[in-house]
């Protein structure tokens, strides 16, 4: 699935009461991912806001399947399914070697800088798309 894979050792702060990464730490998680793979096709934060520019999450919605505990190294994969005019589509997922953890989908917006939407730039399109899951 994945066009990008990042991986990240959970840390002892990073747990709930019970021992498990809290639910929020999640969130970290993938939009570390997120902003790695963008890394990774030469799309920086700091690149695209010098553009003016910048790619906000507008919904994500995330399956929680097994807990990850302290120790754990975990693999977040990275994948766009789809890349429109202003919106882009992620599938990612979190794993503990080959156990699905976390899976995630969200839609993305490109804006301007005030956070009013704003057409992708079109060199942009093609680095997006790069990133793209295999099939798509």
């Amino acid at each position: 699935m994945a066009a990008h894979h990042m991986q990240v050792r959970v840390r002892f702060g990073e747990l709930d009461p019970y021992g498990h990464v809290n639910h929020a730490v999640y969130l970290v998680f993938l939009e570390a991912g997120r902003v790695e793979a963008l890394e990774s096709v030469g799309m920086a934060l700091e690149r695209m806001a010098a553009e003016g520019w910048q790619v906000v999450v507008a919904d994500i919605l995330v399956r929680f399947r097994m807990p990850a505990v302290a120790g754990d190294v975990l693999t977040v994969e990275t994948a766009i399914s789809e890349v429109g005019a202003v919106t882009t589509r992620w599938k990612q997922r979190i794993l503990r070697g080959s156990q699905v953890l976390v899976e995630s989908e969200l839609r993305a917006g490109s804006t301007g800088v005030d956070g009013r939407p704003k057409r992708l730039p079109p060199d942009s399109v093609d680095h997006l798309r790069r990133l793209m899951a295999d099939g798509n």
